[in-house]
C-alpha cells in the first residue's frame, strides 16, 4: 500500500499569559505561530492486528511508549472511527523534546488531519476538538497551520498573512518539564487577548508582550536567563522570548542575514548547545 509523507511543523509561542487555574490545569492565553522546522511522518495502511509506531532521528531517544501518537490511535480504535484499519507510522524527529515547540502534540494533530482529509475517518469539528483535548491541550492548535490567538476561554482565532520573522532557536543541554514549570506559577496575569486582532502579530505589539512562564523557568534554570541576555545583545533582534514552558529561547529578526549572523555568534559562545535558524510560516 502507498506511503504518505506528512510534515509536522514546530509551534512557537510569540507571547503567553497564565490567567488562572481550573481544577488541575492552568488557564492560559497565547499568541502562536508555526515555523518551517518540522518532523517528517510517514504513514501507510498495513495488514496487521496492531498499529506499528516508531521514532527515529536526532531527537527520537527516550520517547515513552505512551505518547501522543499511541494515545491518538487508542482513542480512534476505542471509538471505532477507523473501522479496524491499522497503520504503520514512522516519525523522523527533528524537533527536540521538552523544548516548548509542541513536537509531540503537533505530530498527533497532523496525523489526525491526514486521516480526516484522506477520508479514513469522518468526524465533525466538535469531535475533532474532543479527541484533541483528550490527547493534550496543545493538539487542537495544530488543526491547521495558520497563526492563531488562544483566548483565555480556550477559543482560538486564526489569522492569515501575518508578519513573518526569521528566528534563531536555541536550546541548552537540558529540557523543561511542562508540569514542573507550571507548578511554580504563583501569580496570574490579567487577560489581554480576548479580543484578538491581526495587529497583535506585528513586531511592535509583540515586543511589548512576554511569556509569563519565563520567571519560573529562570528561577529553576538560571542558565536560561543567561542565554536570553546574550541573545538580546546580539545584532538587531526584534525581541527574545522563551517559547511555551521552555527550554528553547527564540530570537526574532526581520533579516535572514542578521539571523544567520546571530547563529554564528551564539555558536562561538555556546558550542555544545543546539541551535537552529528557521522562519515563520
Amino acid at each position: 500500500m502507498r506511503n504518505y509523507r506528512v510534515k509536522s511543523f514546530a509551534k512557537i509561542n510569540l507571547a503567553l499569559n497564565v490567567t488562572g487555574k481550573l481544577n488541575l490545569l492552568h488557564k492560559i492565553e497565547s499568541i502562536f505561530c508555526f515555523i518551517n522546522l518540522h518532523d517528517t511522518i510517514t504513514i501507510k495502511q498495513i495488514n496487521s492486528l496492531d498499529h506499528r509506531i516508531s521514532y527515529f532521528g536526532k531527537f527520537s531517544k527516550n520517547i515513552s511508549s505512551n505518547n501522543t501518537i499511541t494515545n491518538l490511535f487508542k482513542i480512534l480504535d476505542q471509538e471505532k472511527l477507523i473501522r479496524n484499519k491499522k497503520f504503520q507510522i514512522k516519525i523522523n524527529k527533528n524537533i527536540p523534546q521538552q523544548a516548548g515547540l509542541g513536537g509531540g502534540s503537533m505530530n498527533a494533530a497532523r496525523i489526525l488531519d491526514f486521516l480526516i482529509k484522506r477520508k479514513y475517518i469522518k468526524i465533525n469539528q466538535k469531535k475533532i476538538t474532543d479527541i484533541s483535548k483528550s490527547i493534550g491541550s496543545d493538539v487542537i492548535l495544530g488543526a491547521d497551520l495558520k497563526n492563531g490567538i488562544l483566548k483565555s476561554n480556550n477559543n482560538i482565532k486564526k489569522f492569515s498573512n501575518c508578519s513573518k520573522f526569521y528566528v534563531l532557536l536555541v536550546k541548552p543541554n537540558f529540557g523543561c518539564s511542562t508540569k514542573t514549570i507550571y507548578s511554580g506559577v504563583k501569580n496570574f496575569t490579567r487577560s489581554k487577548y480576548n479580543r484578538p486582532k491581526k495587529i497583535m502579530f506585528s513586531p511592535q505589539y509583540l515586543s511589548k508582550q512576554n511569556n509569563a512562564l519565563e520567571n519560573v523557568a529562570f528561577l529553576k534554570y538560571p542558565k536560561l536567563k543567561k542565554i536570553k541576555l546574550f541573545l538580546e545583545n546580539l545584532k538587531k533582534p526584534l525581541f527574545v522570548r522563551m517559547t511555551g514552558s521552555g527550554s528553547v529561547l527564540v530570537a526574532y529578526f526581520h533579516s535572514k542575514k542578521d539571523c544567520e549572523m546571530a547563529k554564528v555568534q551564539f555558536k562561538r559562545k555556546f558550542r555544545n548547545y543546539w541551535c537552529n535558524t528557521s522562519k515563520t510560516l
